[in-house]
C-alpha cells in the first residue's frame, strides 16, 4: 500500500492527494504533524533520498530558524530539526513497495504510478 506523509494542510499534499483520487490510486495518508515520525523511517528516507533533498530549506519554519541553526548544516543536524520540527521535510513523501520520492510533479507521478 502507498503511504503519503505530509502535513494536511499543505498545498503541494493537497495536489498530491487529489491527484492521487483524480488516478483512483489507493494511498494511506499519514500526517507527520499529528501521526508523529519515527527516527529509524527518517533515517531510512534520509539513507535513500539525502537529507539535502528531504530538508526543505524554502519553507516556513526552516527561514524562521536562527541563521546559527542554519549554518553548518550536517546528515546529523538536518536529522535532528526534521525529527524535532516535521514540517521541515520537504512534502509529500511517499512510500511505496518500489521506493520511496518527495516533492509532487503530476508528470512525473504519471509515469511513476498511473503508466
Amino acid at each position: 500500500m502507498m503511504i503519503l506523509y505530509g502535513i494536511p494542510n499543505c498545498d503541494t499534499v493537497k495536489k498530491a492527494r487529489r491527484w492521487l483520487d483524480d488516478h483512483g490510486l489507493a494511498y494511506r495518508f499519514h500526517d507527520v504533524r499529528k501521526d508523529g515520525l519515527d527516527a529509524d523511517r527518517l533515517q531510512r528516507w534520509i539513507d535513500e533520498l539525502g537529507w539535502e533533498k528531504l530538508l526543505n530549506k524554502a519553507g516556513t519554519s526552516f527561514r524562521k530558524l536562527p541563521d546559527a541553526a542554519k549554518a553548518g548544516l550536517d546528515a546529523a543536524s538536518a536529522r535532528a530539526l526534521m525529527l524535532e520540527q516535521p514540517a521541515m521535510i520537504r512534502r509529500p513523501v511517499v512510500e511505496t513497495a518500489n521506493g520511496i520520492s518527495v516533492g509532487f510533479s503530476a508528470d512525473d507521478w504519471h509515469v511513476r504510478f498511473a503508466a
